[in-house]
C-alpha cells in the first residue's frame, strides 16, 4: 500500500522561517570585523594581528575545552571566534599576547558558557573580556603605542611577547588617545585624523569613516536592530551638544565625541548584539539612548578618558527589565 501526503499538514509555528540563521549572522558580522582588523593592521601593524589572533585563540580554546562532549557543534556557530575577534579589536596594539588570550577565556567562560551558553548571557563576552582586562591589567591596557610609521608595518613591540606575569621592554613612546588629550589637556585632536585612523587608540576604534561604513552595511543588511545605534549616536550628540553649549571651554564639541574613542565602534559592533539588548522597538530606543548618555557623563564626569565599555555593560543588566515593561499590550487588553 502506497501512502500519499495528507491534504492538511498540522505543525507548531513559527510557520515562515527566515533564511538567516546564526551561523550566517555570524559570519556577516565576522567578515565585516575583519575588514576593520585589516585596516588596524595598515595603522599599527603586525601586533594588530598578533593581538586579535590571541584573544580569538583563548575565546575558541576554552569554548572547545568545556564544550568538549560536543565541540564541533558548539564551534560551528562561529560566537567564539566572533567574540574573540571583537575582543582583539578593543584592545591596544602593545598589548601582551598572554593577557590578550587570557582575555578571550575570560571572555568566553565568564561572559557565555558560564550562563548556559550562546543566547542565555546577560553581558556582551566581549565586553566581559576586556573589563576583566582592565581591572586586572589597568596600566597595560591604558598603554596606546601610536600608529606605524613607513616601514613599520612589520614591526611589533617586544611588549607582545612578554612571558606571562611578566612585564616586557617598552620599545616605543606610548603617546594619548584623543579622548585623554581632550580630558585631562582640552586639547580636540582634527577630524580628518579621526576619520582616517592617524591616531593612536584601540585596535578597532580609530578609523571612523570605516566605522560608518561598516555599521551602514550591517544596517543594510538587517543583522541587527537600527534603533540601538541610532539612540546611541543621538543620545551622544543631543547630551554632548548641550553641555558643550554650556561650556564649550570645557567639554569638546559633539562631533568630536561622536568620531573620538570606542564609540562607533560600541554603536556598530556591541550596542547591537542581539541577545544582549531589548527585543522590542521602545526597549531598543531606551537602551540607545541610555549608552549614549551614560557615555557622555563617564567622559566628561568620570576620572576615565573613555566609558563605552561600562555604558553598554551596565545597560545590558538593564535588558531584561527593558524587555518585561516595554512589551506592547495585546489588542483588547486592559492597560
Amino acid at each position: 500500500m502506497t501512502s500519499r501526503s495528507p491534504d492538511l499538514v498540522l505543525s507548531t509555528p513559527p510557520f515562515v522561517r527566515a533564511p538567516a540563521t546564526t551561523p550566517r549572522i555570524m559570519l556577516e558580522v565576522l567578515a565585516v570585523a575583519l575588514v576593520v582588523l585589516a585596516a588596524a593592521c595598515w595603522h599599527f601593524g603586525l601586533s594588530a594581528l598578533l593581538v586579535v589572533a590571541a584573544a580569538s585563540a583563548g575565546a575558541v580554546v576554552t569554548e572547545w575545552l568545556f564544550e568538549h562532549g560536543d565541540a564541533a557543534a558548539s564551534l560551528s556557530d562561529y560566537s567564539a571566534l566572533t567574540t574573540g575577534v571583537l575582543l582583539g579589536l578593543t584592545l591596544p596594539p602593545g598589548l601582551p599576547l598572554w593577557m590578550a588570550f587570557l582575555g578571550g577565556a575570560v571572555g568566553i567562560g565568564l561572559g557565555k558558557l558560564i550562563w548556559g551558553g550562546l543566547g542565555q548571557n546577560l553581558f556582551n563576552p566581549a565586553l566581559v573580556g576586556r573589563a576583566f582586562l582592565q581591572s586586572a591589567f589597568p596600566t597595560a591596557i591604558t598603554t596606546w603605542s601610536p600608529p606605524a610609521t613607513a616601514g613599520g608595518l612589520l614591526a611589533a613591540p617586544s611588549s607582545l611577547f612578554a612571558l606571562p606575569l611578566m612585564r616586557g621592554s617598552v620599545d616605543a613612546v606610548s603617546s594619548a588617545t584623543p579622548l585623554g588629550l581632550a580630558k585631562f589637556e582640552h586639547e580636540i585632536t582634527d577630524l580628518g585624523a579621526l576619520l582616517l585612523g592617524q591616531t593612536t587608540g584601540s585596535l578597532g576604534e580609530t578609523n571612523a569613516l570605516l566605522l560608518i561604513l561598516c555599521g551602514l552595511w550591517l544596517g543594510a543588511r538587517r543583522l541587527f536592530d537600527w534603533r540601538l545605534p541610532l539612540a546611541t549616536l543621538l543620545s551622544v550628540a543631543v547630551l554632548g551638544g548641550a553641555l558643550h553649549l554650556a561650556s564649550p571651554a570645557t567639554h569638546p564639541p559633539p562631533v568630536f565625541m561622536l568620531l573620538s574613542g570606542g564609540l562607533l565602534f560600541g554603536a556598530v559592533f556591541m550596542v547591537t548584539d542581539p541577545v544582549t539588548t531589548p527585543t522590542t522597538s521602545r526597549g531598543a530606543w531606551i537602551f540607545g539612548a541610555g549608552v549614549g548618555a551614560l557615555v557622555v557623563l563617564i567622559r566628561l564626569f568620570g576620572g576615565l578618558p573613555e566609558g563605552v565599555m561600562y555604558a553598554v555593560l551596565l545597560m545590558n543588566a538593564l535588558t531584561p527589565h527593558l524587555n518585561r515593561y516595554t512589551q506592547p499590550r495585546p489588542f483588547g487588553a486592559e492597560r
